[in-house]
């Protein structure tokens, strides 16, 4: 079956974080209804039909009761893993969470101590550092460095903060967010080193592992091996991948049972029990052939997108640097050829281009000078944004 991506479906009155104006209003102060949102990491996409047939025949049976995964569930995480991933996961591994932020936070809570060091490295989707830090616990930085056309990891620098005594944890975006890297089995091998030589065990947010632009492979953490797979928390949903992140539905892979023991220990004192229903009906259908073939063609057109971009800064805006992504369908662009504060820049962007992005600054040490747009949008809706962006430039230089 061949998927529409270029079809424009309104948003506005479905209770969007996204598109909604009375949601924008309230977060951002915006009152204008003509912005065009391209921030927050959601799809402008319909699911796959796979899963909206899936909840339809559920809703049509009237009854939403407390509800909880059946074998099919854990067969289709298990199968999507080893079918997509190439990975053969026990689904006595799997703790369901309702999302990655929120199990950010119990993870957090359930393997370190108040006090306790977590490595972070900025920029990075910026959750990670709130997670740490309101749970009294001290963000160290080991921030991933500009080299040659794309950031690298400072392995030096890592070692000596994982070898201190108060570090006991590191999160691992991977692939990137906000920079689209997708780390190669090299990198996350000697990143897993270092932290298995010191104790510290690695938090792995793989929520984009699904979104990998045609050309690129990502790696699991847990298939460099044994000992890596049981110093480590695998963090997936089908969130981003089928832009599901309403039905707040992730899955945790914790192949080290002492390590899973805790981390339930802790959602069990918080009274997370139970799954959202509809999330247990979404994530069975979205992880199946059917769910495959959609996101094949998903892929496709977002490379699409991804080279519409580099092709109209080029001709339109070349003063904006842009490496195109491996990974995710967020375009990390450097505005600092325009020698302009970040938050003039965002005001500009705002009020003049009518644009919503998100602020480099927001992801800390390093994306100053920077912003975030989501091109997982018809192309009708990105083309009329970098018009709209490159209008607004053209007075800056």
């Amino acid at each position: 079956m061949k998927h529409n991506f270029d079809l424009v479906i309104p948003r506005e009155g479905t209770n969007s974080v996204k598109w909604d104006p009375a949601i924008l209003k309230r977060i951002f102060g915006i009152e204008d209804g003509r912005i065009l949102p391209l921030w927050v990491a959601d799809m402008d996409f319909p699911a796959p039909p796979s899963v909206t047939e899936a909840l339809h025949k559920r809703v049509e049976h009237g009854i939403f009761g407390y509800s909880a995964p059946l074998d099919d569930y854990f067969s289709a995480v298990t199968w999507w893993q080893q079918e997509r991933h190439n990975w053969q996961i026990n689904p006595e591994w799997v703790t369901i969470t309702p999302g990655i932020v929120p199990a950010l936070n119990f993870i957090i809570r359930a393997l370190t101590d108040e006090g306790d060091q977590v490595i972070i490295q900025q920029p990075v989707y910026h959750p990670f550092e709130s997670t740490v830090t309101t749970n009294n616990r001290v963000i160290v930085n080991n921030p991933l460095v500009w080299d040659n056309g794309t950031y690298v990891m400072d392995y030096d620098h890592l070692e000596s903060l994982a070898k201190q005594p108060e570090t006991k944890m590191m999160i691992l975006c991977s692939p990137h967010n906000p920079l689209g890297i997708v780390w190669s089995f090299e990198q996350l091998q000697r990143l897993g080193g270092i932290c298995n030589r010191h104790g510290v065990i690695v938090i792995a947010d793989e929520i984009h592992n699904d979104l990998i632009l045609p050309g690129h492979h990502h790696t699991t953490y847990a298939l460099l091996g044994e000992e890596f797979a049981n110093n480590a928390v695998i963090c997936t949903a089908p969130s981003k991948t089928f832009n599901l992140a309403g039905l707040q539905t992730s899955n945790l892979i914790i192949p080290n049972k002492s390590v899973k023991d805790k981390i339930e220990l802790e959602l069990k004192k918080s009274s997370i029990h139970g799954t959202n229903l509809f999330g247990i009906v979404s994530t069975t259908a979205a992880y199946s052939a059917e769910g495959a073939d959609w996101l094949d063609q998903l892929l496709v057109y977002l490379d699409g997108n991804a080279d519409f971009i580099r092709e109209f800064l080029l001709e339109n805006a070349p003063d904006i640097a842009y490496v195109k992504p491996e990974a995710t369908y967020l375009a990390w662009l450097d505005f600092s050829k325009y020698k302009i504060e970040n938050k003039e820049l965002d005001n500009k962007i705002r009020k003049e281009a009518n644009l919503l992005l998100n602020n480099g600054a927001a992801f800390g040490a390093g994306g100053e000078g920077f912003m975030r747009l989501n091109f997982a949008c018809p192309r009708p809706i990105l083309e009329e944004a970098l018009l709209r962006l490159a209008n607004m430039l053209k007075g800056l230089k």
